[in-house]
Formats: C-alpha cells, sequence, structure tokens
C-alpha cells in the first residue's frame, strides 16, 4: 500500500534538510528519504570539517607569527591526528543537534533510510519496496569529486574531500590536482600544520572565476607561506615507487615530475544522478546535472530539483535558498523564482569573497561605462591594529550602480553580504556611502571607498559650489 505525502524528498544534505523544516513548518505531510547520514557533503565532506581544519592551521600560524602582536613567536609541535580528532568531534556535535534526523522527525517529518527511485511524477520507490505517492518530488542529492581522466590514477589511489576527513591524521606530504578553492583551502591549511603540499594548476593561475587583482595578491601570500604553487601544469600519469606517489606531466610544456606520500585531487564535481529514474521519467538532465528552471522546476512539473545536482551554484548556501524558493513555489501562490546573483567566499587567510561581476565580466557586457574603485587595508585602521593588512576591496560599478563587489580581508565571507544586498538592490554608490558604518572595523572601509567614489564625482561639481567671499 502506498504511503501518501504532500512532499517527499530526496536526499537529506543542505537542501533537504531545508526544505523539510520549511515544508513541516507550514503543515505540509513531508517524508525525506536519505541513504548515506543526514547532513550531507557539508557535514561531513565539505564545509564543516574543512573550516575546522582551517581553523586549527590559522591558530598553528598565529602561533608562529606572534611578535605581529607583540608576543613572543611559538612554532608548535603539531600533532595532526589531534587536529582530526577535534574535526570528527565538530561533526560529531552538529549530528547530535542541528542535523539530527530525531529533530526533524519531531516536526513531523517522515525520515526514512534508504535508496530512492523514482517511477512516476508522484511516486518514489525506496529499496525497491517502499512505495511513497507525494505532490511534489524534490531531488537534493547533492554532487561528488569528479575524477580527472589521468592513467595510472585510479590504481595508485588518492585523496578528495570526501575521504580527506576519515584519515587518522595529515599525510606527511601531498600533491593536489586542481587550483579552484577547496584545492587553495586544503592548501593552505596543509601547509600551515607542516604538511609540504605542492599545487597543480591546469590553469594560468588559481581561483579563474575570481577578481585577478585580488587572485594576485592572495596568491603571493600563499606561495609566502610555503605552498608550491605550480601552474600552466598537465597532468598525464600517476605512478607508485616505494610507496611514493609520483605525478608526471607538464609545466609550462616542459617535462616535470612531481613527487609525495599522498595526491588529493579537487578538479570539479558531478551530480549525484545514478539510479534516481529521472532519464526514464523524462526530466533533462546533462554534465552540470538536471536541468530546472527558474523556478527549480524539472521539466515534469512536480518533480523539483535544487543544489549541487541542480548545477546552478555548487554552494551549500546557494541549495540551502533555493530549497526555500522551491517550496514557496509548490506551496504558494505566486512563482518562487530562484535568484541568479549568489554571493561566495573561499576561506582561506585572508578569506577571498565575491559578489556579481568581476571588473572584466563587467567590461565586457558594459563597456565604456564601468569604473572600478578600489581601496587597500592599509587605509584600515582596524587591519592596522590587528597586523592585518594584506588585503583590499574592490567595487565594480556602471554609471555609479553597484554591480560588482571582491573582497580580500579577514572574515570578507561576513563583509559581502552587505555589498551583494546593494547590488541586488541595485544601490549606487552615494547610497551607500550614505550608510554610517561602525568604527573602528574592517567594514568601514566599505563606507570609505564608496565614498571616496561619491568625491571623485563631487569634485567634478565644483564650479557650482559658492565660496565664501574673504
Amino acid at each position: 500500500m502506498a504511503e501518501r505525502y504532500d512532499l517527499v524528498i530526496i536526499g537529506m544534505g543542505s537542501g533537504g534538510m531545508v526544505a523539510a523544516e520549511l515544508a513541516a513548518t507550514i503543515g505540509a505531510r513531508v517524508a525525506v528519504v536519505e541513504r548515506d547520514r543526514v547532513g550531507g557533503d557539508c557535514l561531513w565532506t565539505g564545509c564543516v570539517p574543512s573550516k575546522a581544519l582551517l581553523a586549527s592551521a590559522k591558530a598553528a600560524h598565529t602561533m608562529r607569527h606572534a611578535d605581529r602582536y607583540g608576543l613572543p613567536p611559538l612554532d608548535p609541535d603539531i600533532d595532526t591526528q589531534a587536529v582530526w580528532d577535534r574535526i570528527r568531534a565538530v561533526q560529531a556535535s552538529i549530528a547530535a543537534t542541528d542535523d539530527n534526523a530525531e529533530r526533524f522527525e519531531g516536526l513531523g517529518v517522515d525520515v526514512i533510510v534508504g535508496t530512492a527511485h523514482l517511477t512516476g511524477p508522484h511516486e518514489v520507490l525506496v529499496d525497491g519496496v517502499r512505495r511513497l505517492v507525494a505532490r511534489y518530488v524534490l531531488v537534493c542529492t547533492g554532487s561528488r569529486p569528479a575524477e580527472p581522466d589521468v592513467e595510472g590514477l585510479r590504481d595508485a589511489g588518492y585523496l578528495t574531500s570526501e575521504n580527506v576527513f576519515e584519515l587518522e591524521r595529515a599525510p606527511g606530504s601531498v600533491v593536489m590536482i586542481g587550483g579552484g578553492p577547496i584545492a587553495v583551502e586544503m592548501a593552505q591549511a596543509f601547509t600551515r600544520l607542516g604538511v609540504a603540499t605542492t599545487v597543480l594548476q591546469k590553469g594560468a593561475g588559481i581561483l579563474p572565476r575570481d577578481e585577478p587583482s585580488l587572485v594576485e595578491a592572495l596568491t603571493a601570500e600563499l606561495v609566502a607561506e610555503g605552498v608550491d604553487l605550480r601552474t600552466g601544469v598537465t597532468t598525464e600519469r600517476v605512478t607508485v615507487e616505494s610507496g611514493v606517489k609520483i605525478v608526471h606531466g607538464t609545466e609550462s610544456g616542459r617535462p616535470s615530475t612531481w613527487r609525495a606520500d599522498e595526491l588529493l585531487v579537487a578538479v570539479g564535481r558531478r551530480p549525484n544522478l545514478e539510479d534516481l529514474g529521472l532519464d526514464a521519467l523524462g526530466v533533462g538532465t546533462g554534465p552540470k546535472g538536471v536541468a530546472v528552471d527558474e523556478r527549480m522546476r524539472t521539466s515534469v512539473p512536480s518533480v523539483y530539483a535544487v543544489g549541487d545536482v541542480a548545477g546552478r551554484h555548487l554552494f551549500t548556501h546557494s541549495a540551502g535558498y533555493e530549497a526555500v524558493r522551491a517550496v514557496r513555489d509548490m506551496f504558494f501562490p505566486g512563482k518562487g523564482k530562484a535568484d541568479e546573483m549568489v554571493p561566495w567566499c573561499t576561506f582561506t587567510d585572508p578569506e577571498l569573497a565575491h559578489a556579481g561581476l568581476t571588473s572584466a565580466e563587467a567590461t565586457e557586457r558594459h563597456g565604456d561605462d564601468v569604473s572600478v574603485w578600489r581601496l587597500g587595508l592599509d587605509h584600515s585602521d582596524r587591519a592596522r591594529a590587528e597586523s592585518t593588512t594584506d588585503g583590499a576591496i574592490v567595487l565594480v560599478t556602471v554609471k555609479d550602480r553597484l554591480v560588482g563587489a571582491h573582497v580580500l580581508a579577514p572574515a570578507a565571507g561576513e563583509l559581502i553580504h552587505e555589498l551583494a544586498l546593494a547590488i541586488r538592490e541595485g544601490m549606487k554608490l552615494p547610497t551607500l556611502a550614505g550608510l554610517v558604518h561602525v568604527y573602528p572595523t574592517l567594514a568601514t572601509s566599505v563606507g570609505q571607498l564608496a565614498a571616496e567614489a561619491a568625491f571623485a564625482k563631487a569634485g567634478k561639481l565644483r564650479w557650482l559650489v559658492r565660496a565664501t567671499n574673504r
């Protein structure tokens, strides 16, 4: 006999949890099917463990450079097993509270452990035997690390974000293939913990989606800390000699090899689409995931998809946001359009945050109407007080209207939200300059830079000002 629901959610990661809580709150009857662990990639293999690792690495780095704060520096004796134990403790704390299945069951959500397969527009079969029928189905199955086509890689064995935190301790040395946010964050963390780290990036530089001038400054910081960063690399094959893993390839066209105890692959993500039954149902899919419209609906109106599996923005915060929009579209009048403008942050130290267009993207779209405004943190009293002046804020405008914002600074991920809102609301810089910012904060620099832009424009109108006769 079929069990009937208003909504069946497949996957209980970031998107699935948010959707389940919202739908239950508005009185919908909800079931979630999860084949692994509640919390998904964010809790177990992504955001939470990586940020816990980064925190430990930052503490070690601060100890080494305590003389910046008038204190004696100390090179800590690091046991990475203790660091990994702390990571697991943080995960366990979250799993026992916010991401606990019992919490959702207390809200009235049926949490079902098993593998889900769509057998119709309104029907989900769990483990081939349990039949769920619903008005709507929401697919939130996420993604997993992609595997590059490199000869010998699979035989040699390698780490990804999915298994690196299952180790007892960090490896003695590591070569990372990839130069995106995951690789860059991990490279800095490993280096600060005393792990010799090499990053192999295929392109001309790391983080190609971010503002180039800030990426350049961050790159210099990473190299200064000891990250062995190689660009223009082609990885061709992997071999193993006496337990050491060797990557063979070219660097700027020259044959090269790189050796380490372990390899970590971070070359992108692939959506988890297998065995869902979407193709048989007529739901469009592709290399990036499930095809959805601006309401997060698939080509089958009763089936929605959000988060990594939909391939729009591969971020935890985007998955949660899209889940809310999808549930709104299902159960409330009107269309729940999902915004395309999603900010993000790479949590290096300093952090690199991004919202809207880069200066190059804006110029390509708007030509000579673009202005770029930049202020270094060496002009920030708070940054000077905390010895964190290596960074800057870059604002991109089109006819004074803010279209892009980029921050390289401590806590840039916190600073970017004001700027993201300003972009979404179509604010002009004089409006942003009119907001009183708390002093002394790094955010004061946002107001300072906006004010400088406003002053520059005001200077062109000085002929209107009547000077006092003397």
